[in-house]
């Protein structure tokens, strides 16, 4: 089964409690889920945390597909009190693998396109001896200079985003099921 990677935004930061749950919970128990924790007391340091950084939960995902993958997250985030998500996004820096992933070339055809082709995007992190990282902007470009019909989002995760975007906004709201359905909801 591929392992898909992907960040869950979340409706907030974890606050340390919530990470203590998520610790505990046997659903993040395989390291399919991590996140970044701020300071308890943010106030007292010159330099604050990116608030926006704090609400991401960076996933890696085994499921059949990368859709299958987000609802899993979305659904076992909420395990957590507190915590939800609402969107859902690739960030830019891919390994060859993830990129092969994201485009319908095999992770061994990029591979040699990275070595034999010199107009191959150059790598993020060339001097490093440990996983190469490169820009996906930059590959989908380049694959489509060569013919390959590659979107910057994949459309699964552009159904997930909306969809978690539409179910945030509509939290709260007095919207009637006959006008979703007008609209084309189930």
């Amino acid at each position: 089964m591929p392992e898909w990677s992907f960040t869950l935004l979340l409706n907030q930061p974890f606050t340390p409690e919530q990470a203590d749950e998520f610790s505990q919970c046997d659903a993040f128990a395989d390291g399919s889920a991590a996140f970044v924790l701020g300071p308890r007391k943010p106030e007292q340091y010159p330099v604050r945390s990116d608030e926006s950084e704090l609400k991401k939960l960076i996933c890696d995902v085994e499921a059949p597909t990368l859709l299958d993958a987000v609802a899993q997250m979305a659904r076992n985030i909420q395990l957590i009190p507190g915590l939800r998500g609402v969107g859902a996004l690739m960030e830019d820096k891919v390994a060859l693998e993830e990129a092969a992933q994201r485009c319908d070339r095999s992770y061994e055809s990029l591979v040699q396109l990275s070595q034999e082709d010199e107009h191959f995007p150059e790598p993020l992190n060339p001097d490093t001896e440990g996983t190469v990282f490169y820009s996906w902007l930059h590959i989908a470009d380049y694959l489509r200079r060569l013919g390959d019909d590659v979107p910057h989002t994949p459309r699964e995760l552009v159904i997930a985003d909306r969809t978690l975007r539409l179910v945030e906004d509509l939290r709260g709201t007095d919207v009637q099921p006959g006008v979703l359905r007008a609209l084309g909801l189930p």
